[in-house]
């Protein structure tokens, strides 16, 4: 095993033995381990951050394989929150894992002290998720960036960090500024893109070569289909490898946000 020393050394080139150790003594929360955030624990972990937790009820699927860094023929069916948990270890046996089977919402938030965390990185999707996330980092007077839409893009280069006064396009993002004003939080870092959404296509079939009952059965098919965007595997991990970006940047400064 490769001494830890050794591990983070060309972090250390960049940030100094200061800097290190304000990782090593970090504690960041993770809020959703999927595409986006598999990659945030990802680099984290790699950056030495000593103490990660980490809140997803979700299981490994197929359908994460084309993404999501946890996901592999042999994580299928297992917790994502284990399977990042256990590839941590593997990347620094020091660092302390927290693991949350919940689904995080305004009914499960009470679940989570925010008065324990550095950082709080917000990678769900739902509104009401990422709208309690901000709600509770700032009554904590914890920093928090949160990741806007990243499905239905293929653009990762038009990815850039914001507060959320100054996005456009992105549909999340304009839900977020609304809905924020209203709670009186009129600051949130996030990551977003102005790429404009891409409309998934139908799975597996050509729509025009469908019959009439076909069609019938597939508009209603198509309903369905909005609520789930379509995904590569190149955008998340930027959105998540800007957002890990971000959080060392400021955990490194060792000043208040």
């Amino acid at each position: 095993m490769a001494p830890l020393e050794e591990q983070f050394s060309r972090t250390e080139l960049l940030i100094g033995k200061e800097g290190l150790e304000r990782l090593k003594n970090a504690r960041v929360a993770v809020f959703g381990i999927g595409g986006v955030g598999g990659y945030v624990v990802e680099a984290l972990a790699r950056s030495g951050v000593g103490t990660l937790d980490l809140i997803d009820n979700d299981t490994v699927c197929p359908s994460n394989i084309n993404r999501q860094i946890i996901a592999l023929h042999s994580t299928l069916g297992r917790y994502k929150t284990d399977a990042a948990r256990e590839r941590i270890a593997d990347i620094n046996p020091e660092a302390e894992v927290n693991v949350y089977h919940t689904f995080y919402l305004p009914e499960t938030a009470d679940q989570f002290d925010f008065s324990k965390y550095d950082y709080v990185v917000d990678a769900i999707d739902t509104v009401t998720g990422k709208l309690m996330l901000a709600e509770q980092a700032k009554r904590a007077g914890v920093p928090v960036i949160s990741a806007m839409g990243a499905g239905n893009k293929m653009d990762a280069a038009a990815f850039e960090v914001a507060d959320i006064s100054k996005t456009s396009v992105c549909p999340l993002a304009k839900v977020m500024r609304r809905e924020l004003k209203k709670r009186g939080i009129l600051h949130l870092k996030v990551v977003y893109s102005r790429e404009k959404p891409k409309t998934p296509q139908t799975l597996g079939r050509n729509p025009e070569e469908a019959t009439e009952t076909q069609k019938t059965a597939e508009q209603a098919a198509k309903r369905r289909e909005r609520q789930t965007p379509g995904s590569n595997a190149f955008v998340p991990p930027v959105v998540g490898l800007m957002i890990a970006g971000e959080v060392v940047k400021d955990l490194i400064k060792g000043k208040e946000l």
